[in-house]
């Protein structure tokens, strides 16, 4: 069996019309998920792109992987999605985004080199690379934001458009009425067509790479499709960019309760730059329509991708996951983008289609289990016939709610957050081990905890689903406080380093030393049994030869 792994950037979990969106149809997404079991409760490990995909990646929490922020190194030596992969047979490819910055300095010192089988998988998190494009290629004074080359830039040359940097000039920005470019950077362009023929856009270039991949590959593979869309910028091409208008965008899901007396750390998210401008009405009237419109591109390309495994006899043997790193505010609790833990931002559409007779009897359904990011390792290893006892990965294998069993399951999901080198941390005068956040979401209660001294907040989503009150502000709720730090107490002392020996090896190695002569403590021998003594029991030996 073949394993498509695709992941979207910025999706939320309730714009697609599987979830329930009242406007958006995504057709496609709901064709897998008529195939396979849509995951309702399904968390990421961290808010923002790099670290949440470190921990899709390794099926690790980010205090075990350590790479806690964008930028952030993942260390040499951390297992990956592509090591486990290949212990069990299968190949495992990367197909667009990791976000993944190398470790250069580790590399350096255990003398691997990136041009190396080893290094090169190092340098870009565990996969083999078809072709990776992070798809952010912003440049100003100082130059551009991503070192690397951009191979959808040399493709876009390719074809004729004639810049330095036309993902910039062409994919991502429109043209105004007077000629002059008018750049996705800037909300208020929101609504203009991109200035690229749809067929030339990132979206639709990154799925014929995942086709010219499935085309020249023989199983068993893992690929992973790593979408850059619909993050921002906000701006499609014709005919995506004015399908959806100021009519089909939702109320905001805010309310005036969360400004009064905020927790100190969300009071300085709510007045960023970015939740100031999703605060105005005409910025969501305009990005909205947009992020809709970029979503039903993906959307139609997963359709020509779904077609051509079809078509290519290979559907049928092929499991397919549809997911995204974390979701997007959109003016949603008076906040941009992503950086904190309200469901709208960590809550992610999570689709898994297994073509195994042993899912037949969950095809069409919706799984409510409490699931993260992290499980998703463990479900392709076990899928590969791998072993997942292994003491690296923290996540649980999904198979078990595919084949309609009901396992021992987890009782809390838990998100992390470092936010160290944010505007929020310089404001708040806050050392960087201070300005780490935690969640813990127990299917009722979402306890997020800040360290500095800041206090917690607590929402309780059965008589608040839309996470409005604080009921961590007064004095009555102490009992669910206790109940939510007992089980981050209990995560926290979870045992997520010990990855050199598995609990099986530990256990074969007790008691293999006495048999090998090590016998400390013994009163007089009789304590074990006699053959573990007999080579230090008889007559002494003679001190020197012919004695």
């Amino acid at each position: 069996m073949n394993i498509l792994f695709v992941m979207y950037d910025q999706l939320r979990f309730d714009y697609l019309s599987c979830a329930g969106h009242p406007h958006l149809t995504t057709p496609n997404f709901d064709r897998v998920a008529k195939q396979g079991v849509r995951f309702s409760q399904a968390y990421v490990q961290s808010p923002i792109c790099g670290p949440s995909r470190m921990s899709f990646y390794t099926g690790r929490y980010v205090s075990s992987h350590g790479a806690s922020w964008n930028g952030f190194p993942l260390r040499v030596g951390e297992h990956t999605m592509g090591d486990h992969l290949r212990r069990a047979g299968m190949d495992c490819w990367l197909i667009g985004k990791t976000h993944m910055k190398a470790d250069a300095a580790g590399m350096a010192r255990l003398g691997l080199t990136a041009d190396s089988v080893i290094g090169a998988r190092q340098s870009e998190c565990g996969f083999d690379t078809w072709i990776r494009d992070d798809g952010l290629w912003g440049y100003g004074p100082d130059g551009y934001y991503d070192e690397n080359r951009s191979p959808y830039n040399a493709y876009l040359q390719s074809k004729g458009y004639e810049s330095e940097n036309p993902w910039a000039d062409f994919a991502n920005a429109g043209i105004d009425e007077d000629g002059n470019m008018a750049s996705g950077w800037m909300f208020m362009n929101a609504d203009k067509p991109a200035n690229i023929d749809e067929s030339d856009s990132e979206t639709p270039w990154l799925t014929r790479q995942a086709m010219d991949f499935i085309d020249q590959t023989d199983g068993p593979w893992c690929a992973h499709v790593s979408y850059i869309k619909p993050h921002w910028p906000y701006i499609v091409p014709a005919p995506y960019h004015n399908m959806f208008g100021p009519e089909h965008v939702p109320p905001a899901a805010r309310d005036d309760v969360e400004r009064d007396d905020p927790n100190p750390l969300l009071a300085a998210y709510m007045s960023n730059k970015m939740g100031e401008a999703f605060q105005r009405e005409e910025v969501r009237e305009k990005v909205i329509p947009a992020y809709m419109g970029l979503i039903k591109q993906c959307d139609d390309q997963l359709g020509v991708l779904l077609d051509h495994l079809e078509e290519t006899g290979k559907l049928d043997s092929t499991m397919i996951v549809l997911t995204s790193d974390h979701g997007d505010y959109l003016g949603d609790h008076w906040m941009g983008e992503k950086e904190f833990f309200h469901d709208p931002a960590v809550k992610i559409p999570m689709i898994v289609y297994d073509p195994r007779a042993e899912a037949d009897g969950t095809r069409g359904t919706t799984c409510d289990a409490l699931v993260e990011a992290i499980d998703l390792v463990p479900t392709f290893v076990e899928a590969a016939g791998g072993d997942t006892d292994n003491n690296i990965l923290e996540g649980r294998s999904l198979l078990p709610w595919l084949r309609g069993e009901v396992p021992e399951w987890r009782d809390v999901v838990v998100c992390e957050y470092d936010y160290s080198v944010t505007p929020q941390a310089a404001r708040m005068d806050l050392e960087p081990d201070d300005c780490r956040i935690f969640m813990v979401y127990d299917g009722r209660y979402k306890l997020i905890h800040a360290e500095g001294g800041i206090r917690p907040i607590l929402f309780d989503l059965h008589s608040d689903p839309e996470e409005f009150f604080d009921l961590a502000k007064g004095a009555d709720h102490a009992k669910e406080l206790d109940q939510m730090y007992a089980h981050l107490a209990k995560w926290g002392r979870r045992n997520g380093q010990r990855i050199t020996k598995t609990n099986a090896e530990i256990k074969a190695m007790r008691g293999k030393s006495m048999r090998r002569g090590i016998l400390p403590f013994l009163v007089d021998g009789s304590e074990v049994p006699d053959a573990l003594t007999a080579l230090y029991r008889g007559p002494a030996p003679k001190r020197f030869a012919g004695d």
